[in-house]
């Protein structure tokens, strides 16, 4: 299926290094600090961008719109993951994070609804394509950037580094949306401070873009481009031969708890605790923010674990332990009791956190060099599209319609084991050269 470099690629040098680490993380920290920031704001978005009548339809379609965003990542992951594939990973950086930072700080200046009615929520969803076109390129280019990057024995510690971005991004999200619900009022947040966090991606992305820049693309990219090892159409490369495309299905696979893992567990769950279990919003994202806090320490523990012991074990283990505590951890966010309810959102946090540092090199271990950025983009993104975006929307709509409040429970539980089952089947990549 592919060929390998004649000769090892040289190591960068310690500072090299970090800053292709800080260039990888930057666009995935804008990208997720958008979907942090509009997971605590739904109930918000619902009241501001849609007709007052309804809170729970408002609610319905702001997820809604968030889900139809995840149906671009696709197109958007085959056209920047073929950019990267044929002109360099690092201009693919650059172009994903101009048009994220872009369309965050647009939402951010949006009309609401009591403005301008329909064009309102149409004008978001606008928005939010263009977020999700350029989201779908982002993470293939990113974390194969750092991958490409990495010396084969760090690789999982510090290709784990941009998740540990991600999940800083959503930290800074929901401490800001603490921070906000505790000492606003409720009719602040609504009329103008709601813009405040969408507008800060401004700045953020700012710094990204220059630090994108400034960096070299990788090593392995340039001697393939050197040795004649890449391709004019890597999106018909990949769909034409047949190992690509068992391998994009197995990314499919791989990749169903991380979807329901950071946007069930995660960005839906401030919304789930307030909307469907009654506790204050200050309540809801203060759990959040906890388990994210043991997700910030596990993760560059298990990317580092993953290179000593292997993915699959890392991946296997995360998943069996999600697929046996999900449904006792929701029972216990399901209480009423705030700590209780920090306890079940914790052990989710240090039974999820395996998968999320693992499953991205994973991906990208996967794939030769030639078809990367397209083959890995096309089967995350088509994993996230349908099990991951819409996740908040089904669980919204079925919580809504059947009163059962742990149906998110049994998501969790059954995309454990699509992956668990999908990891047993893959070889093992640790400390091997990237092809």
């Amino acid at each position: 299926m592919s060929t390998t470099t004649s000769s090892k690629p040289e190591e960068l040098s310690p500072k090299q290094l970090r800053r292709a680490v800080l260039g990888g993380s930057a666009g995935v920290f804008v990208e997720f600090f958008d979907y942090g920031i509009y997971g605590f704001l739904a109930g918000t978005i619902a009241i501001v961008f849609f007709p007052p009548e309804s809170p729970t339809a408002g609610l319905i379609m702001t997820w809604g719109i968030f889900a139809l965003t995840f149906l671009v990542r696709p197109l958007g992951g085959m056209v920047i993951g073929a950019f990267a594939d044929r002109v360099g990973r690092r201009s693919a950086l650059v172009l994903s994070l101009m048009l994220m930072t872009g369309s965050t700080v647009a939402i951010g200046l949006l009309p609401g609804y009591a403005t301008v009615g329909l064009l309102a929520p149409a004008l978001l969803l606008v928005c939010r394509l263009v977020q999700g076109f350029s989201a779908g390129g982002e993470v293939a280019s990113a974390f194969s950037f750092v991958a490409e990057n990495s010396p084969d024995h760090r690789r999982g510690f510090l290709t784990s580094l941009p998740q540990f971005g991600s999940y800083l991004a959503m930290l800074c999200g929901t401490s800001l949306g603490v921070g906000m619900a505790a000492f606003l009022p409720e009719d602040s947040l609504q009329e103008w401070a709601w813009r405040i966090p969408f507008l800060l991606a401004g700045p953020i992305g700012l710094i990204g873009f220059w630090i994108r820049r400034t960096l070299h693309d990788t090593v392995i990219f340039r001697q393939a481009k050197q040795e004649g090892d890449t391709v004019s159409n890597p999106l018909s490369e990949s769909l034409k031969d047949k190992e690509t495309l068992r391998r994009v299905f197995f990314a499919i696979t791989l990749a169903l708890l991380n979807s329901s893992g950071y946007y069930v567990l995660f960005n839906y769950m401030p919304s789930y605790l307030s909307r469907e279990l009654n506790f204050s919003t200050g309540d809801g994202l203060g759990v959040t923010a906890l388990a994210v806090l043991v997700m910030l320490a596990g993760i560059p523990t298990m990317g580092a674990l993953s290179d000593r012991i292997g993915r699959r074990k890392v991946l296997i283990g995360s998943a069996v332990a999600s697929a046996v505590l999900a449904i006792p951890s929701y029972w216990l966010l399901a209480q009423g009791s705030f700590w209780l309810a920090v306890i079940g959102a914790l052990v989710m946090a240090a039974a999820f956190c395996g998968h999320s540092a693992t499953i991205n090199l994973t991906l990208a271990e996967l794939f030769p060099t030639r078809v990367r950025g397209t083959a890995y983009s096309l089967g995350y993104n088509i994993s996230t599209a349908l099990f991951g975006g819409a996740g908040p929307l089904v669980m919204t709509s079925l919580i809504a319609a059947t009163g059962v409040t742990s149906i998110p429970a049994y998501y969790v539980v059954l995309t454990a084991l699509g992956t668990g089952l999908t990891a047993f089947f893959i070889a093992e990549t640790a400390r091997k050269p990237l092809a």
